[in-house]
């Protein structure tokens, strides 16, 4: 919906003058270079990959050379090989990284911030998604300066989720940092509602997660996002070149604190942490 409003924002109304071809892994990483030969075989004017563009971007870039790709991505994009710049990403290629990769730092600062005297942080991650590893070293290296154990622990299907927070409940975490993955997205009220059942703290990635429920998340906005990768694709459209469109980066990181479910983990707060929040859910 926000993507197709990026569109419109530029005259591109989705029926009228705009086809949208759709295709979703559903997290099956693997099937993600067909996904891609197969929209090269249809022609399509832009290719746009979101969510899972660590690992899809690569696929994409395999099957064209030409057709212009507009991303949104987690990682770094210079780092990772997918533009020559921020400024000017060369090729074929443009889009939106919003750095959630790097943001396990910030998030293991609010853990120790919830329970200051929490002596271990659990980490949930996809493995099949390549982020994890850059994310996972990001929020091990922020938990060994703050004296934390990290508990790393893995989960690719829907049926892991349940065994993922038993585990975390297993191995005394005290508070789990839930990391950046579109197949967790995609199940967020899932996943709000074991933290819930487990009573298990959890640190989020976007406002929607604690929208659904979910304690306390640290990120950009993922909506603003979307209309950003819209916008991109429709300028694309009327002509410019992707390599000359700068990769956009984010303004503003949100801390969204959902009062009524620290009430419901028996969880007070403090008032230093609720004035920095840009939103209090009560």
């Amino acid at each position: 919906m926000h993507f197709i409003r990026g569109c419109a924002r530029v005259g591109y109304v989705e029926g009228q003058n705009v086809r949208i071809e759709s295709r979703w892994a559903e997290g099956q990483y693997d099937r993600l270079p067909t996904l891609a030969r197969d929209l090269v075989r249809l022609r399509v004017a832009v290719i746009v990959i979101t969510g899972g563009a660590a690992a899809a971007l690569p696929a994409a870039k395999s099957a064209t050379s030409d057709i212009p790709i507009v991303f949104s991505t987690g990682v770094d994009p210079v780092q990772s090989g997918f533009v020559a710049s921020l400024h000017r990403p060369g090729s074929n290629v443009t889009g939106v990284t919003v750095f959630t990769s790097q943001l396990g730092a910030k998030r293991v600062q609010l853990a120790r911030e919830l329970f200051p005297k929490a002596s271990s942080i659990g980490l949930l991650v996809n493995p099949d998604n390549p982020i994890f590893r850059l994310e996972a070293g990001d929020v091990e290296q922020a938990a060994a300066i703050s004296g934390l154990q990290l508990r790393v622990i893995t989960a690719r299907t829907e049926p892991d989720f349940e065994r993922a927070f038993a585990t975390a409940v297993e191995r005394r975490v005290d508070v789990l940092i839930v990391g950046g993955d579109p197949f967790f997205n995609s199940r967020r009220n899932q996943l709000v509602a074991l933290a819930g059942r487990h009573a298990m703290p959890a640190i989020w990635e976007w406002r929607e997660f604690v929208q659904a429920g979910g304690l306390i998340s640290y990120g950009t906005s993922l909506p603003e996002m979307y209309r950003q990768v819209g916008n991109y694709t429709g300028r694309i459209l009327k002509g410019d070149k992707p390599g000359e469109l700068p990769v956009m980066q984010p303004t503003k990181f949100e801390l969204v604190i959902n009062l009524k479910t620290a009430q419901t983990l028996d969880l007070e707060i403090s008032p230093t942490l609720l004035a920095r929040a840009d939103e209090v859910i009560e």
